[in-house]
């Protein structure tokens, strides 16, 4: 295994990396030398569990923090920038930030038999799905943590143009997430930033377990995609790898299918 990231003593800062695509990127990235610092909100019953998953991105030999606060505070944030200060030290710098945030409402736009979809709701989730990757970033950039060539990579999906039953807080949060990652690859660009968004297929998280009706787009999914299976988060931590290679550092501004072809079909 090559160990490329290593010898620059660089970290990635995986926003919701307790589970899914943050998790399977955390690992991905550590076995190629990155240290990482996972930002999670984990309720207590599921740390036994993601506690095991933490001591296998150790054993990597990489350095390892992770934070269990709620992301979206600005409180809690300064915490983590200042933790990360004293750990990084006068060498280490961020050359990864993954934003892998999963919160928000999925409610239908009209039901009678629970509670609909309401503007509160569209608030909620585009603030924790989508600005809080921008709140990250210039806080980050702010401190001076950045790597001189730092990516920044966020996690969207098919959301972004089509409409599911009760996705619309979510698609909408996604929308803005595209159009904030690419804001950041223009205007960041002088600093060494680039920005890209990855457009996962559908794959088989907790997070896609949480959508009403689960079942019926994980079925479409098997018989639209052109190799007949679910998109892995490993394939997604694959490319996530690919982006933070110095070989990657044209690629900015993008929207990037990571789905075996699903979206074409």
């Amino acid at each position: 295994m090559v160990r490329e990231f290593q010898q620059d003593n660089y970290w990635a800062l995986i926003l919701g990396g307790s589970s899914g695509l943050g998790l399977a990127t955390a690992k991905k990235l550590a076995q190629h030398g990155m240290n990482i610092c996972v930002v999670h909100r984990s309720r207590k019953s599921e740390i036994p569990g993601i506690h095991e998953n933490f001591d296998e991105i150790k054993n990597h030999g990489v350095e390892f923090i992770s934070f269990n606060i709620n992301a979206f505070k600005a409180e809690e944030r300064l915490k983590v920038i200042d933790s990360l200060k004293l750990e990084l030290g006068d060498k280490g710098r961020i050359r990864t930030l993954v934003h892998s945030v999963a919160k928000g409402n999925l409610k239908p736009m009209i039901a009678t038999d629970k509670p609909a979809l309401k503007n509160d709701d569209f608030h909620l989730t585009i603030d924790a799905m989508a600005i809080s990757l921008y709140d990250w970033t210039k806080v980050v950039f702010d401190e001076r943590l950045f790597a001189d060539d730092a990516r920044l990579i966020s996690f969207t999906s098919e959301g972004n143009t089509k409409a599911w039953p009760n996705y619309a807080a979510v698609s909408a949060a996604k929308v803005t997430l595209e159009a904030i990652t690419r804001n950041i690859a223009l205007e960041f660009a002088p600093y060494g930033i680039r920005a890209n968004c990855v457009q996962a297929g559908v794959t088989d998280t907790s997070s896609l377990r949480a959508i009403p009706g689960s079942q019926e787009i994980i079925n479409h999914s098997l018989k639209r995609n052109p190799f007949k299976r679910l998109t892995l988060p490993e394939n997604v931590a694959d490319v996530v790898y690919l982006l933070s290679k110095d070989e990657a550092a044209w690629i900015n501004g993008c929207i990037i299918p990571v789905d075996g072809g699903e979206h074409i079909n």
